[in-house]
């Protein structure tokens, strides 16, 4: 997507009231983007209803110490159960050993599931990070998508030596 693409695309996010928040809703608010807080979804989260994607904003400090259990985990699989696709933004300004071993862990921890991870270094790249899945997953934006694919398909098959070879090849 190019970023002029990004920029005229508006949509409608749905954003919990946790102040963790905040900063990302005044951009995206800032981009002219629909904003509804909402106390009934996870702390944390934000929602895009248009592209049916959902996003937690976790930071490494709300990891415990050891990484096996932990608060943070258990919101993550209430989150998993309650969005089919889901993305966590794991916020480190830097990403030493810690931040990638609880990058390991959650992904480990999640393998097979349907949780992606994101790391983000600040609030630019969390909003960045989600407004480009959330566009390419909305749905104009699927079809156009599936159209240009099917039309590049017929073109590789139409101009394609290989395809023209195969051809002839049938008609001996």
């Amino acid at each position: 997507m190019s970023s002029n693409t990004s920029n005229s695309w508006k949509t409608t996010v749905i954003i919990s009231t946790s102040p963790q928040c905040d900063k990302p809703s005044n951009m995206l608010l800032a981009q002219q983007h629909r904003i509804r807080r909402s106390d009934s979804i996870l702390p944390s989260s934000f929602v895009f209803p248009t592209s049916g994607t959902a996003f937690l904003l976790v930071t490494p400090e709300e990891f415990p110490a050891n990484l096996e259990n932990g608060e943070v985990f258990e919101r993550v699989e209430k989150f998993m159960q309650v969005h089919r696709n889901s993305f966590l933004l794991l916020q480190a300004p830097v990403y030493g050993i810690r931040e990638w071993e609880i990058l390991s862990s959650v992904q480990n921890r999640f393998l097979g599931g349907n949780l992606r991870v994101l790391p983000v270094h600040n609030t630019s790249d969390v909003v960045r990070g989600m407004l480009v899945i959330a566009e390419a997953t909305s749905k104009p934006r699927v079809e156009n998508l599936r159209g240009q694919m099917v039309l590049a398909c017929a073109h590789i098959i139409d101009h394609c030596p290989v395809w023209q070879m195969l051809k002839e090849m049938q008609l001996r």
